[in-house]
């Protein structure tokens, strides 16, 4: 769906959610909101410390990947204002495949799928690199 498809004063992200309230069924559509309602509200008021984040971290276990995948869309529609967002696989390394949000041109393009795998590798080196020397340091390594 483009802009100019939109209805009027329809944000992206509310044009979003409400397809994948259609969809959904109601139990995943109420996951899906507590999991991406504080980011929306944080994204509003602009109070994220980074756009880089994860939802990865404890108190998601044992979310499904679906509803894992469908949260990084909205965040990324609410961030972007694009619906064309897609969810991919990359393989940077022997840990097994990670999940990325890119816009639909990017998924489609293998030169900058690798670029995108390269910087992954690259940050990942540069995490490894500053947990090692905080921890020689004595010093927390929760990057």
């Amino acid at each position: 769906m483009n802009e100019p498809e939109l209805p009027p004063d329809g944000r992206p992200v509310d044009v979003y959610l409400d397809l994948l309230r259609i969809r959904m069924a109601s139990e995943d559509y109420e996951l899906l909101l507590s999991v991406v309602d504080p980011v929306l509200r944080a994204i509003e008021e602009q109070h994220l410390p980074a756009l880089d984040f994860a939802l990865e971290d404890s108190q998601q276990d044992g979310l499904p990947q679906e509803i894992r995948d469908e949260a990084a869309l909205v965040i990324a529609t609410a961030v972007t204002g694009r619906l064309d967002n897609k969810v991919i696989e990359l393989r940077v390394d022997d840990t097994g495949p990670i999940r990325v949000v890119t816009d639909a041109d990017t998924a489609a393009d293998p030169v900058r799928l690798g670029e995108i795998a390269d910087y992954i590798r690259e940050r990942r080196r540069l995490d490894d690199e500053l947990r090692g020397i905080a921890e020689v340091s004595d010093l927390p390594t929760d990057l």
